[in-house]
């Protein structure tokens, strides 16, 4: 028989590292189990940070942030390729498991490494199997919490090979940089890795069975995006669906699709959707089920079925953002020992789409508030009309200001451009503090910085609204 802990995390992905810490420091004998010889989960390794890191080494050998300014044939590296790509990554890769790892140590967090599975629970203790080269041990704890993430989906149209066949775990295993690359998925993933790939001058085409890209942010932001894409080449085959992909014999890759065309690459990029991490779990030893993707129901809490079972992260479903998995993870440990008190507003979370340009969100779209019948009103700001936007070089971006139209409350801030994500966070505490437009108008922001944006987006705001005042 193994140990008995307070809490047994499984995953320590951001959710689970949040979670475990946070009972830690409460004092609980706390431990964590990670299947992989490394902590971090798919967001250091595979996911969130390598993707991020890869689309900084573009952003930076292919000069692209500067071409405005030095002309479309400007690049840092001539020849680019696929090594110069994984070297930045794992430079980072490797600092965020150190700095990862001695955060658990300083916590007193016990690491375990092994595959997790439940063998039993009652009110009193669950058990929880981990299973590794040296064998199984069983330990037990009186809370358990779920973080184990997703993992790419898998289609029956689609046999990944690992070479030319890839999902976005594998995109740095391709050995060369392709000349022609198909990506099956317009949702963050895929537009993702379309925007990085066409920055590096491959030539991409996406594929999207629904209308729209990204239908949860809002559409003249997408549109902003789409623009951009077709801009920099890439071929955008809206309302199609892949119905078989064949490897050829000279190693190229035919997607047929539905609609009977027939696309031709050096290599494919299937993003379409992921999997909860569940196999393994044996939920049925303990009551505790999954649905057909491996999402796990859970209530307000973080609570399955299993009063003392938790599940925190992608593994519950949208939005599935590092950022959002932190603090559901935070919450969850708090519940687990009967802390009511520490409460999080899920609409000022705010979201980062890491595209090129990036595009970053808070609040309600302008079609989310006109369904709802709200009287708003829009402001907008664009980079090439701030001083920052012509230093930085970029002139294509634009911050986007929602607010009613009485009472000037901020209803949502939607900006596309370099700097998005961080941009927006003025936003977010503007709104979190119950900030109106007013805030914005009589607030001095340094010059030049993009921040001003939120000044003149104000205006442009208040000038609309003030004739009818």
């Amino acid at each position: 028989m193994g140990s008995v802990y307070d809490l047994i995390v499984i995953g320590s992905g951001p959710a689970g590292q949040r979670a475990a810490i946070f009972a830690a420091k409460l004092g609980k004998k706390v431990a964590l189990v990670e299947m992989r010889e490394v902590v971090g989960g798919a967001c250091i390794n595979t996911g969130t940070i390598p993707s991020k890191t890869m689309r900084e080494a573009v952003l930076h050998l292919s000069g692209y942030n500067y071409k405005s300014i030095y002309g479309m044939n400007y690049r840092v590296k001539e020849r680019i390729t696929m090594a110069d790509l994984a070297f930045r990554v794992q430079h980072v890769i490797k600092t965020e498991i150190d700095v990862t790892e001695a955060q658990l140590h300083r916590n007193n967090v016990e690491m375990l490494v092994g595959v997790a599975s439940f063998v039993s629970t009652s009110p009193e203790a669950t058990q929880v199997q981990v299973s590794n080269s040296r064998g199984a041990v069983v330990h037990e704890a009186k809370n358990v919490l779920i973080a184990t993430g997703t993992k790419p989906a898998n289609s029956a149209k689609v046999a990944i090979n690992g070479k030319s066949i890839v999902n976005s775990d594998q995109v740095l295993d391709l050995v060369n940089l392709p000349k022609t690359l198909i990506v099956v998925g317009g949702g963050v993933i895929g537009v993702e890795y379309t925007c990085m790939f066409s920055a590096l001058g491959v030539r991409c085409t996406l594929i999207e069975r629904r209308p729209h890209l990204l239908e949860f942010a809002d559409q003249e932001i997408v549109e902003a995006l789409s623009y951009h894409l077709r801009d920099s080449r890439v071929t955008m085959r809206m309302n199609e669906e892949v119905e078989s992909v064949e490897e050829m014999p000279d190693g190229t890759v035919v997607a047929n699709l539905e609609s009977k065309k027939k696309l031709q690459g050096d290599a494919l990029l299937y993003a379409v959707g992921r999997q909860g991490n569940v196999d393994e779990l044996n939920l049925h030893n303990v009551g505790v089920e999954a649905d057909n993707r491996g999402r796990i129901p859970v209530d307000k809490d973080f609570r399955t079925k299993v009063p003392t079972i938790f599940a925190v992260g992608d593994v519950i479903g949208f939005p599935s953002l590092a950022s959002v998995s932190m603090e559901q993870g935070r919450i969850a440990a708090a519940r687990a020992f009967g802390d009511d008190t520490i409460l999080s507003n899920p609409s000022f979370y705010p979201y980062g789409i890491y595209t090129i340009p990036e595009i970053s969100f808070i609040g309600k779209t302008e079609e989310q508030l006109t369904e709802e019948d709200v009287p708003y009103e829009v402001g907008v700001a664009y980079y090439r009309e701030i001083a920052r936007g012509q230093i930085r070089g970029d002139t294509t971006g634009r911050l986007k200001l929602i607010f009613h139209r009485m009472s000037h409350a901020i209803l949502g801030v939607h900006i596309i451009g370099e700097g998005a994500s961080e941009l927006l966070h003025i936003g977010q505490a503007v709104m979190a503090l119950g900030g109106k437009l007013d805030y914005f108008i009589d607030t001095v922001f340094n010059y030049p910085t993009l921040a001003e944006c939120y000044k003149v987006a104000a205006f442009n705001g208040l000038n609309r609204v003030s004739k009818f005042e």
